[in-house]
C-alpha cells in the first residue's frame, strides 16, 4: 500500500510474519486481490512487518524464517504492499550498527522504487545510523518503549523522525486524551489491537529486554512472566477480554469516526493458523470464513501447524 495514498475512513492493518509466515501471505495475498468481495470493504493492508533469525537488531520477538529477502520483498511490490523491518532492539551498542546482516537488508529495502518500506525501531543510536545511511525509509516508534504515560507518547508524535507511533496496548481506551490530538497527529498514531499480555503487567519493559538479549546472541535467563495464567500462553479468546482489545466493531464505531486509521496486529511469535484467525476476524466478512479457510488450508504447499 502506498504511504501516499491512504484514505481516511479506512482501516489499514499492519500485519505481523513479514518473514515469519512468507508461505501464509503467498497464499493469502493473491486470495484478498483475486477475491476482494470476501473482505470488508472498509479496510486494507498498510503494511507487513517482522524479521528474519539470526538478526542481532531484530527485538520484540525473535525472529525466525529463512526465506530470501528478495523473494519476500517481490511479493510485497508485487501487491503493492510496504514491508517494515523489525529492528526494535532496545540494548544496541554503536559495535552493533555494523553488523553485515542488517545493513544489507536495510540497502535490499531502501531501493524499492513503487512502495516505500520502513523500520520499526526502539533504539535512538539505530535510529540515527539509519537516517544518515537510508533516508529512502520511513520509521516507525516500537511499542517496546512501552509508552504508558500520555504526555510521553504524545512527545513522541510531535518528533519528525517517525511516520508512526505505537503506544503501550494500555493507552488504547484514553479516549479524552485520544480527542484532544490534531488531525496530524491522529495519522501518526498505531494501535496494537490483539494483545495478549496481563494489563497490569510492570515487567513489559524486562520482558522485551531479554528478548533483546537474545538477539544479541547474550546467555541469559529466559524472563519469567507473573502474569496470572501465563503458562498458557497466548490465546486470541483471552486476548479479547483484556480491556485494551481493539475489535473490528471498536474499529468501524469509535476509532475511524474520530479520525485514527492504523491499527497492528501482533503475532510473529505464534503460528500461521493464529494468524490466519486474526485474518478471518479483522479482515473477513462472516459469510465468507470458510471459504477463506478452504482456500488456505487446501493449499498443499502450505503447512499450518
Amino acid at each position: 500500500m502506498n504511504m501516499d495514498k491512504f484514505q481516511k475512513e479506512t482501516a489499514y492493518y499492519h500485519l505481523p510474519g513479514l518473514f515469519e509466515f512468507y508461505e501464509l501471505y503467498r497464499v493469502f495475498l493473491p486470495l484478498f486481490r483475486e477475491h476482494r468481495e470476501y473482505f470488508y470493504d472498509w479496510c486494507d493492508i498498510g503494511s507487513i512487518y517482522g524479521a528474519p533469525a539470526d538478526c542481532i537488531w531484530g527485538g520484540g520477538r525473535v525472529g525466525f524464517g529463512d526465506y530470501k529477502p528478495r523473494e519476500i520483498l517481490a511479493l510485497m511490490q508485487e501487491y503493492g504492499i510496504s514491508a517494515r523491518l523489525t529492528f526494535s532492539n532496545s540494548l544496541l551498542r554503536k559495535e552493533h550498527l555494523l553488523d553485515k546482516k542488517c545493513n544489507d537488508l536495510c540497502t535490499l529495502f531502501a531501493k524499492s522504487k513503487e512502495v516505500r518500506n520502513g523500520v520499526i525501531v526502539h533504539s535512538d543510536l539505530l535510529l540515527d545510523h539509519l537516517k544518515m545511511n537510508y533516508p529512502e525509509l520511513y520509521f516507525v516508534s516500537s511499542t517496546t518503549k512501552v509508552l504508558t504515560d500520555f504526555q510521553q507518547f504524545l512527545s513522541e508524535v510531535k518528533r519528525n523522525d517517525f511516520l508512526y507511533v505505537v503506544p503501550d496496548f494500555r493507552l488504547n481506551r484514553v479516549f479524552d486524551k485520544w480527542n484532544t490530538l490534531s488531525e496530524s497527529q491522529k495519522v501518526k498514531v498505531e494501535f496494537l489491537c490483539n494483545e495478549c499480555c496481563w494489563f497490569g503487567c510492570k515487567d513489559r519493559k524486562r520482558c522485551y529486554e531479554a528478548v533483546s538479549r537474545k538477539n544479541l546472541g547474550e546467555n541469559c535467563p529466559d524472563h519469567r512472566c507473573a502474569a496470572p495464567d501465563a503458562n498458557e500462553g497466548y490465546r486470541f479468546s483471552k486476548a479479547m477480554t483484556n480491556p485494551g482489545f481493539i475489535g473490528i466493531d471498536d474499529i468501524k464505531n469509535v476509532y475511524l469516526p474520530m479520525g485514527f486509521s492504523n491499527f497492528k496486529i501482533e503475532g510473529r511469535g505464534l503460528g500461521s493458523a493464529l494468524i490466519l484467525e486474526f485474518l478471518l476476524y479483522y479482515m473477513t466478512k462472516p459469510e465468507y470464513h470458510l471459504h477463506v479457510r478452504e482456500k488456505i488450508y487446501l493449499d498443499n504447499m502450505l503447512d499450518l501447524f
